[in-house]
């Protein structure tokens, strides 16, 4: 592959929801440069993008992959975005390093939920649509489109219109060219004809919307078209040109990806119209390929085999291979060898690249994906890259009890290229928490562990952190005494016990030194202890107070480890009759829902115990603010998948902890002790 200059390069990422086809879209126009002999299918499992073996078995795309496309003396790094919501911190990546947006939508289906939720998310981001699947059943462009402008906005403005429909779909109507293109199936290639006649009126219409926007992009063309002028088809085009740059109009194309119909023209607008690396936000007012080299990694890609692989968009600058970069995140030097274009799995070396391009680079020793390359004259550090919070949490343990180091390792690597995931040991439950995005996410990253590293894992419920404490006040005794020849074991004390707000308060109180002073620790250590199980359902022991304030010893037979023994016997005595009680953590969510979903949301948090706390509106939806027990939180992912069908998204954090409704708490010491003698067997 050749090195192109910044003003030949193009960067774009293919988005929507899962299902409308931007992987065999991907796959169309890199067949139509010459790169690939024949179109791969998704349902074959032979596509250029999609070539992990889990997203070969389950057809969708997980991973968002880089698609060169040398078209036309230009390079359009294409990026195949995920379409499912458990792995949109992909197209969040993505997002970053490209200069515009396809925005998918399938002819049938009209505006789904992903592609809505980008849509919102990237509100800055100009924009393209592609009507696809026109070929297929109940497909209706102009339903679509009213959609998209009911929807999003007015500014939804057809450079295309199909001819024909499902089975009779055959090519379309270019008004810019004012002409029919009439397509040969699969081949992508096509023939000018008149415009059918009976297609006129629709046309005209369609041609004057199309004049208004690309006026509204200039000034002096605007004024011009005001004033009744008519406009020319190089103004028209200028116009286009500078609407398409500025995301002011979203221009939409029309199509069958699978049948490679419409897709040339498609390409050929975002060669002469699409959005350049100069006019990208992060390099604004800058002679970008004459400053320092600067670049951000927006994926990192982790394999047993060929090592690390990091993915980065040049924002500054040119890198040329055998250099070496400094890492102004991490503050390290980093050595680059070759620099890689990746076309979906196969490499391909160049011996530099400018400003504007996306390239990867092998075997980087500390960067991640995020990190800002630069020199170390120019240590400049961009905003990191905002991915979403994982939401789910699961418990995970290997198959195999000897594989804890083996599963450790294995995690490392697949958090090196999934910067949402996170795994944390809770000390109180002795379970490996996994947080993830979703369900499927949780089914993905366990394949990959087997596959690729070789550990099985099983996933359990995440156990709950609960914890016990007392509401009354008592004095108990606790006594250890052993005569077995020689020196005897003897420790004696009493202690009351109270409630406190503080974790654990000691105090001695003790007169006459019926107990010495230096057995104190002993005692204070018993009961610290002792305090890691409570009476109830083992659960750890908090916000007591305990004083000890009498007792005996023996002049010989007494040591500190009776003593130790005798506060665990006045713990255990003490709180039995303290009025033990259960808590249960507290967790505060925020949830962002449209305003629609109302009712149900808080219909849904009340059943769970939750306390509604406050709402406010974020800009077109509405932040409700809650406090929920976290033992009701378990599934609330895919609850609220369910109940906004995708357009919600929520975040959680501990808050404080709360004692648990009488018949809550008999249900979970019942399961408590269910588990305990499970584990003991």
């Amino acid at each position: 592959m050749k090195v192109y200059p910044t003003s030949k390069i193009r960067n774009i990422a293919l988005v929507g929801h899962g299902g409308t086809g931007k992987t065999s879209l991907a796959e169309a126009m890199i067949f139509n440069t010459g790169a690939t002999k024949r179109m791969g299918r998704v349902d074959d499992g032979n596509t250029v993008s999609d070539y992990l073996p889990e997203e070969v078995k389950r057809k969708i795309t997980i991973s968002t992959t880089l698609v060169p496309c040398e078209y036309r003396d230009h390079k359009i790094n294409v990026l195949d975005t995920p379409g499912f919501a458990d792995f949109y911190f992909e197209v969040v990546g993505a997002a970053r390093v490209v200069d515009s947006m396809v925005m998918m939508f399938a002819a049938n289906a009209g505006v789904e939920v992903q592609t809505e939720v980008a849509w919102e998310d990237f509100a800055k981001i100009p924009k393209l649509a592609f009507i696809n699947k026109m070929d297929r059943e109940n497909a209706d462009f102009y339903k679509v489109i009213e959609q998209m402008k009911s929807t999003f906005s007015d500014h939804i403005i057809p450079v295309q219109l199909p001819i024909g429909a499902e089975d009779k779909f055959k090519g379309v109507v270019d008004l810019i060219k004012m002409k029919a293109l009439i397509f040969e199936s699969g081949s992508g290639k096509y023939t000018e004809e008149d415009i059918p006649a009976d297609m006129m009126g629709d046309v005209e219409t369609y041609k004057e919307a199309l004049k208004e926007a690309a006026a509204e992009a200039d000034d002096d063309l605007l004024m011009k078209y005001l004033e009744g002028e008519e406009l020319t088809d190089a103004e028209i085009m200028d116009g286009i040109k500078k609407a398409a740059a500025t995301g002011s109009a979203v221009f939409v194309f029309c199509g069958s990806a699978a049948k490679n119909i419409g897709v040339l023209p498609l390409m050929d607008f975002i060669t002469d119209c699409g959005t350049h690396p100069q006019d990208n936000p992060l390099v604004e007012g800058k002679d970008i390929e004459n400053e320092a080299f600067m670049a951000q990694v927006f994926k990192t890609i982790a394999d047993p085999y060929i090592g690390r692989m990091t993915f980065f968009r040049i924002f500054t600058g040119k890198l040329k291979a055998d250099s070496v970069i400094y890492n102004a995140t991490k503050e390290r030097d980093e050595k680059i060898t070759q620099i890689l274009v990746m076309t979906g799995k196969e490499q391909a070396t160049v011996s530099e690249a400018n400003a504007g391009d996306i390239v990867a680079v092998a075997k980087l020793a500390t960067t991640a994906t995020s990190d800002t390359l630069t020199t170390k004259a120019n240590a400049v550090v961009l905003d990191p890259i905002q991915f979403p919070q994982p939401t789910l949490n699961m418990a995970i343990e290997p198959k195999s009890k000897g594989d804890e180091d083996k599963l450790s390792g294995a995690i490392a690597r697949i958090i090196e290229e999934d910067p949402t995931i996170r795994v944390e040991k809770n000390t109180e439950t002795k379970q490996t928490i996994l947080k993830a995005m979703g369900d499927s996410h949780v089914d993905i990253i366990l394949d990959k562990l087997s596959r690729k590293y070789g550990v099985d894992v099983v996933s359990r419920e995440m156990r709950i952190p609960y914890r016990e404490t007392i509401r009354g006040t008592v004095e108990a005794e606790g006594k250890h005494k052993k005569q077995s020849g020689g020196h005897g074991q003897y420790g004696h004390v009493w202690i009351k016990f109270e409630p406190t707000d503080e974790h654990f308060v000691f105090e001695e109180n003790v007169f006459g030194g019926s107990v010495p002073r230096n057995y104190f620790p002993a005692v204070e250590k018993g009961l610290i202890e002792a305090m890691e199980e409570g009476v109830l359902a083992g659960y750890p022991v908090t916000n007591i107070k305990a004083t000890l304030y009498d007792g005996s010893y023996h002049s010989v037979d007494s040591s500190e480890m009776a003593f130790k023994l005798a506060a665990r016997l006045a713990y255990k005595k003490g709180l039995e009759l303290a009025k033990p009680v259960l808590l249960e953590p507290i967790v505060n969510v925020e949830v962002e829902i449209p305003e629609a979903n109302m009712g149900d949301i808080i219909g849904d948090l009340n059943s769970k115990r939750g306390r509604v706390m406050g709402m406010e509106p974020v800009g077109k939806k509405q932040l409700i603010k809650a406090q929920v027990p976290l033992g009701e939180m378990a599934k609330y992912t895919i609850d609220l998948k369910s109940m906004t069908q995708g357009r919600g998204k929520f975040r959680m954090e501990f808050s404080h902890y709360e004692e648990v409704p009488a018949q809550n708490a008999e249900k979970i010491i019942e399961k408590a002790k269910r588990e305990r003698e499970e584990m003991d067997k």
